[in-house]
């Protein structure tokens, strides 16, 4: 499989509610982390939500890792960068949190999703063509 160089990266701020006492973020809070730089690329790639549902199919995760490195804190500053790397039988994406400004790495981790027909619940072994064609004019 080629890689793919299709990123995206946001920069956030740890709020409040997404951490504990001891002012660290819980570690469920990542995945959204992870997902808001998922949803960045995705607008990039033309393929946001409603694109994705307009082509007849619907992407579940089927996978989710997340290892952590370093604490998230309150109000830290702190970039998500989501990557393409798989895209011709599911989608794999690669998501690396560091500190802001490209400091110390965070936590990295992946989501998997394979693309379901909407209509019949079918789960396809390769990716449509809505997918592949928007990957191809970037790689």
């Amino acid at each position: 499989m080629e890689e793919s160089r299709l990123s995206a990266t946001v920069t956030l701020e740890v709020p409040f509610h997404d951490v504990d006492a001891m002012e660290v973020v819980w570690h469920g809070h990542y995945y959204k982390y992870f997902e808001i730089a998922r949803t960045a690329l995705a607008r990039r790639l033309d393929y946001d939500q409603e694109a994705m549902s307009a082509s007849g199919y619907v992407w579940p995760v089927i996978e989710c890792t997340c290892r952590f490195a370093r604490p998230l804190k309150y109000g830290m500053k702190f970039t998500v960068t989501a990557t393409l790397i798989e895209w011709e039988h599911r989608m794999k994406i690669l998501y690396v949190i560091h500190e802001r400004d490209g400091g110390r790495r965070m936590a990295r981790g992946h989501s998997v999703q394979v693309a379901v027909e909407r209509e019949t619940g079918t789960m396809c072994f390769a990716s449509p063509r809505a997918l592949v064609e928007r990957v191809e004019r970037w790689t």
